[in-house]
């Protein structure tokens, strides 16, 4: 009996869970986007420095001086009708296309999990999520629906689903299970630690949490999708994800797959949720229970929605693999590491020093990174290929209006990676100024001679 393509896009559920889900990450958002204001990120790393790393293709995204600011009020603002389901429609694509567009204002901020909002906030511009418990469902009874097609909640535990097991594969590579390589390096640095601080040295430690954390992230997806297995798989999920906020400075994103994990859950524990919420204003969930389906039309913007998600999903689950196309080891080269689910794999260190040389007179000029680049940008672009190469191209422009003729810019860069002695990594010979960005590999990047096994 095979599977029945139209007869599982007929099917129906409740739609507390997906409502559920548009409340908590609305709110979510909110709070991560006025924690980052809070710290004054967006003045360290979007107004201070004078340079901006982009990606390929979007080097037009470029931070709004002070108006950068007025970006994180749209988008939090944005995020806040979407917890409460206000013009929805609206209100998602909005806070997909500000969130995005701060995503990639500066490459340097690069973080897996930012790149998870913006493909579920992408996702969630074509689900019915204002359907129930929402402003608009309350406003306008026509469009409001107790149940809504299953595929618009399954579509988002698939993503979730891959975002754990690709990066279960990702960890199974010689240097995560066979040399407990970065955690070795980084687990002793929280041994003043209450309680479990003294086992952070210990070798044993390291790859216990190496071979948990990989097992975990495989098995995972699946434990939360069988019914008996379900809460010990939350508790799983709660206690690995509070442990890693604990020893790693990865912010919000703990409880992002917190929150996000409850999507497997039955309808009944959101709907019972919702009304906790409700009974905190004195109104009744019943007002939603209006025993509605979300009747689908099988017309050509239905279909079409259907093949663009499926396509959409399909990006997700090959792009990941991209980094097959390139030769060389992927830690060493990142040719096909962002945008991949790899999580926390790797601990590279960089040094970097520019050669700008007259390309008549002969004459070098050292340069001085402080100058252009705030700390962390510097360590960044130490250690990662196309930061060098945009740089060397800033410098080139740079140096070129103080007078230098058609600068000639070279670069002396050792590069260390999970504990291996420090290598040449960049072509001392190539003028990086005629390196030009593609998605062609980087003939300039130096062999690794050494291999690391896995996926």
């Amino acid at each position: 009996m095979g599977f029945n393509i139209k007869k599982y896009l007929n099917k129906y559920s409740e739609a507390s869970t997906l409502a559920f889900f548009r409340l908590a990450f609305g709110f979510m958002m909110v709070l991560s986007l006025i924690r980052f204001v809070s710290y004054g990120w967006i003045e360290k790393f979007y107004i201070q420095p004078p340079f901006h790393f982009t990606y390929y293709g979007f080097e037009w995204v470029k931070p709004l001086g002070n108006y950068t600011y007025l970006m994180f009020f749209i988008s939090g603002l944005a995020s806040l009708f979407v917890a409460i389901g206000y013009k929805y429609k609206l209100s998602i694509i909005t806070f997909f296309l500000s969130f995005t567009y701060i995503e990639f204002m500066d490459k340097t901020t690069y973080l897996n999990h930012y790149y998870f909002i913006t493909v579920v906030s992408f996702i969630m511009i074509f689900l019915p999520a204002n359907a129930y418990f929402s402003i608009d469902a309350y406003r306008n009874p026509k469009k409001a629906f107790q149940k809504i097609p299953s595929w618009s909640i399954d579509i988002l535990k698939l993503l979730l689903g891959v975002v754990y097991f690709y990066a279960g594969l990702a960890k199974l590579n010689s240097d995560w299970l066979f040399e407990a390589m970065p955690l070795k390096i980084w687990l002793p640095n929280n041994s003043n630690l209450p309680i479990i601080g003294s086992l952070l040295n210990e070798n044993w430690v390291h790859y216990a949490f190496c071979w948990t954390g990989m097992i975990y992230d495989l098995s995972i997806p699946f434990l939360l999708l069988y019914k008996r297995t379900r809460l010990f798989a939350f508790v799983l999920v709660v206690v690995f994800h509070l442990l890693t906020k604990i020893l790693f400075p990865i912010g919000v994103f703990p409880y992002i797959m917190i929150v996000s994990s409850l999507l497997f859950f039955d309808a009944e524990f959101h709907k019972k949720c919702l009304q906790i919420v409700l009974k905190l204003f004195n109104f009744s969930i019943a007002v939603f229970d209006n025993g509605k389906e979300k009747i689908q039309n099988f017309n050509w913007i239905y279909k079409t929605t259907i093949a663009f998600l499926t396509c959409f999903i399909a990006l997700q689950l090959l792009l990941p693999f991209r980094y097959l196309l390139y030769p060389g080891e992927l830690f060493w080269t990142e040719e096909g590491f962002r945008f991949s689910w790899r999580v926390m794999l790797m601990e590279k260190a960089g040094y970097t020093q520019f050669i700008v040389t007259d390309s008549e007179t002969k004459e070098n000029t050292m340069v001085d990174n402080s100058l252009f680049l705030t700390a962390f940008q510097e360590k960044q672009m130490s250690f990662q290929p196309d930061f060098i190469l945009e740089y060397a191209h800033f410098l080139h422009d740079y140096y070129q209006k103080q007078g230098i003729h058609d600068p000639e810019v070279r670069v002396q860069s050792y590069v260390a990676l999970n504990g291996r002695l420090s290598k040449l990594y960049i072509d001392p010979k190539i003028n990086l100024a005629k390196e030009n960005e593609t998605f062609n590999h980087k003939t300039w990047i130096l062999p690794f001679n050494d291999e690391i096994k896995g996926f």
